[in-house]
């Protein structure tokens, strides 16, 4: 080999050689001066036991807002999918925790779903659990909202409903008072104060009715009660209206079928869809009522031949103070709360009541109970009630 070739190939790898030992020491001087990598530090150990435990919803973020540990929950509510963050409120939450770490609290309205119209109303609570990673719970307080939101529209319509016999009363001895001198006003307006009178006892007395039924131990002790026995003594409450108004009611009842519950309860449950059977029924038409055993259920039925319910309507009945025909209810004295009374009835006692109309051809309601069933001489101590306690407390916590 030339000398000049072999002295130019040696200088350059002399060269080569120098700027890697040049790296190399930059390198070592880059480590021991802790530069910090582009690799996040590992999770404190024991996070996943934690989550694992927790009730709230729990996920935890890096710094790139990416999933790296989360409860099952997150992913079945709908916050977690495909291993990302699915709303934008909670990415924004991490980043200003993650950015100042400061602790924020914030309840959100959020899509169950990506083509849901329905939301869930969450709880959220955003914590710094490490130099990248944030820790974000959730709870669901959708129920809390809706028991809320019941409640508010329960005392904004019981007071509505309580001004307009008070205002009607107040109204009507005014006008006494201004025609003392004419007995025949006065005549017509005391019948008046006396209607109003009665609707407005009528209406505390659901009331409370209605108040005392979402008391979880109302039927602590159910006593077995006859079905002919509850018929009988509806029947016996709606006779009078019945016969003024020229319609016929008929009973018709498997003899000899009994429930576990409270006489009086069920009584007042048959007495509320007799009375609006007949009140929404026209003069000369009939109204039926009757029992009869399906398995091992008790059902009680009234029908009538009205006008009917509209299909739209029919999910609603069955709400306090929701009337179909608000004009035709006051005519009739009615409150709007005899449905939901027998709602709840009917679940305090283990059953429940459905509602088949049709415009123009009328309506039946059916009441569907446990049928009793009495224990054995084999077994003394059986519940005769089964599920009837259970199900009195899930509808009065609702």
């Amino acid at each position: 080999m030339d000398a000049t070739i072999a002295a130019t190939l040696g200088g350059a790898a002399g060269l080569v050689i120098g700027a890697v030992a040049v790296m190399a020491g930059r390198w070592s001087e880059r480590s021991y001066d802790g530069e910090p990598t582009l690799v996040d530090p590992p999770l404190p150990r024991g996070v996943g036991d934690v989550l694992s435990v927790l009730r709230s919803i729990a996920v935890v973020l890096d710094a790139s807002d990416a999933v790296v540990n989360t409860s099952a929950s997150a992913v079945s509510y709908g916050l977690v999918r495909h291993g990302e963050l699915v709303h934008h409120e909670l990415r924004h939450l991490a980043r200003q925790v993650r950015r100042d770490g400061i602790i924020r609290e914030a309840e959100l309205d959020l899509a169950r779903g990506p083509n849901s119209d329905s939301n869930a109303v969450m709880r959220v609570r955003v914590a710094p659990l490490s130099v990248n990673h944030v820790l974000l719970l959730a709870e669901d307080h959708t129920h809390a909202r809706r028991v809320e939101e019941v409640r508010r529209d329960f005392v904004a319509n019981v007071s509505h409903e309580l001004k307009t016999p008070v205002g009607g009363i107040s109204l009507l001895a005014e006008a006494v008072i201004d025609g003392r001198d004419d007995p025949e006003a006065v005549a017509r307006f005391a019948e008046r104060i006396r209607v109003e009178a009665m609707r407005l006892g009528r209406l505390v007395q659901e009331i409370v009715d209605l108040s005392r039924l979402q008391v979880a131990d109302t039927l602590h002790e159910p006593d077995l009660v006859g079905v002919d026995e509850v018929l009988d003594e509806a029947l016996d409450r709606v006779r009078v209206a019945a016969e003024a108004q020229g319609i016929d009611v008929q009973l018709g009842t498997q003899p000899g079928l009994r429930v576990f519950g409270d006489l009086e309860l069920l009584v007042t449950a048959v007495t509320n869809l007799l009375t609006n059977a007949v009140n929404y029924s026209d003069p000369g038409t009939r109204v039926g009522v009757g029992a009869r055993q399906v398995g091992d259920t008790v059902e009680i039925t009234v029908t009538d031949q009205g006008q009917g319910i509209p299909a739209a309507e029919q999910e609603r009945i069955f709400e306090r103070f929701y009337r179909v025909d608000a004009a035709r209810s006051r005519a009739t004295g009615g409150t709007g709360l005899g449905l939901a009374i027998v709602k709840h009835i009917c679940a305090n006692h283990g059953g429940e009541v459905v509602v088949w109309s049709e415009e123009g051809r009328g309506s039946t309601f059916t009441m569907k109970l446990p049928v009793a069933v009495e224990p054995t001489e084999d077994d003394p101590a059986a519940d005769p009630a089964p599920g009837m306690a259970a199900a009195a407390r899930e509808e009065s916590s609702a």
